[in-house]
């Protein structure tokens, strides 16, 4: 009887602190939400601006379709995605990236991360995305000059173990434009928790994006900063070596309607407006399958539905939406590289390099 009491005190204790835990991590969660909520409702949207908040530095999440919160791997550029896949085990990482997009847009980037104990970590990073030169015109059509366009973000992370299970993680940033002589700046955040099993290979994650506001702006009118709602899944399969996942994004909405030309053959044909049941739900769902015969290797493909029906009025072919990603770590270095076709005039590839100091210091 008094070891029945004695383990019926101790689990129930251990639950308590657990529960005592998890309270006071998501007290601070809502406070800093709401606060952020309301900060985001004082701006006037009537446009919407730093969509470049949305593009992943990751080839490996670009490679699996380009939205990916519950994706388990050693990386530290998987962190941008949701703060809670940061922790200790990513200890003083390196992770460089770059990518060539469409047209003569190059986006590159770096961070680094380390554990501060065993249950927290921090990471802090920096992301140029450059577009290139434009030709500047007078209002009668005369060419004055040239002129350049960029986006710059710099974020913080920091994450903790709520139990041996779960953990939650904040990635504050900050945001710049310039376009010719204009400007504009805000700041955001990303609170993202995640739920992990190793024994089943399970991830589970929720992460609200980018609620923030504007703070300085390029005109008169302020511009939001596009937040979301995204939910993860992600599981090695036990009896094969493949890896599925599974990402829900833009979930403040529920209708994503797009347009098609009513005659696909000629593009500039009369365009059909689309919102379906069907079409809305996998219009919010993004697939990847990967090969990762171990934790070393990984060959992934994924599908973004959502990326093939916005290029319906654009040239597309059969590929547009997929995408395709590969890794490979030796020892304390990591490479990953990534490929995408939107449509038949933009192919784009990104490439990760990583390096571990803590294993080269030893």
């Amino acid at each position: 009887m008094l070891i029945f009491f004695t383990i019926t005190y101790t689990t129930t204790t251990r639950f308590l602190v657990i529960i005592i835990t998890m309270t006071a991590f998501f007290r601070h969660i809502i406070i800093f939400s709401l606060c952020a909520l309301a900060f985001s409702a004082n701006a006037q949207t009537e446009t919407n601006a730093y969509q470049f908040l949305n593009v992943s530095p990751s080839s490996h999440v670009y490679g699996l379709g380009g939205h990916n919160v519950a994706l388990i791997d050693d990386d530290i550029n998987l962190v941008e995605q949701n703060p809670a896949l940061l922790g200790p085990e990513i200890d003083k990482q390196i992770g460089l990236n770059y990518m060539r997009y469409i047209g003569s847009t190059n986006f590159m980037g770096a961070r680094y991360g380390m554990g501060i104990n065993e249950h927290c970590a921090w990471a802090a990073g920096i992301q140029y995305y450059g577009y290139g030169s434009f030709t500047a015109t007078e209002a009668d059509g005369s060419v004055s000059g040239t002129f350049s366009a960029r986006d710059l973000a710099v974020n913080a992370t920091f994450s903790h173990d709520i139990t041996d299970n779960l953990r939650g993680g904040v990635n504050l940033k900050f945001a710049h434009s310039k376009y010719e002589s204009y400007s504009s700046a805000a700041i955001a955040a990303d609170l993202g928790i995640n739920y992990y099993n190793p024994e089943k290979e399970l991830s589970l994650s929720l992460v609200v994006k980018n609620l923030g506001g504007e703070i300085k702006k390029f005109s008169d009118v302020k511009a939001s900063v596009p937040w979301d709602i995204q939910i993860g899944y992600s599981q090695i399969l036990r009896s094969v070596p493949f890896r599925i996942s599974i990402t829900a994004y833009n979930l403040r909405y529920w209708h994503l309607p797009y347009y098609e030309p009513q005659d696909k053959s000629n593009s500039s044909s009369a365009l059909i407006k689309r919102d379906k049941f069907m079409s809305n739900l996998f219009r919010h769902l993004v697939f990847g399958l990967e090969y990762v015969p171990s934790d070393r290797l990984y060959i992934g493909l994924g599908y973004n539905y959502k990326t093939r029906t916005d290029m319906s009025t654009y040239k597309r072919n059969f590929i547009s939406g997929l995408s395709l990603a590969a890794g490979l770590k030796v020892k304390a270095f990591g490479f990953g590289i990534a490929l995408a076709q939107p449509h038949t005039g933009a192919t784009t590839f990104m490439v990760n390099l990583t390096a571990s100091l803590a294993q080269l210091l030893h």
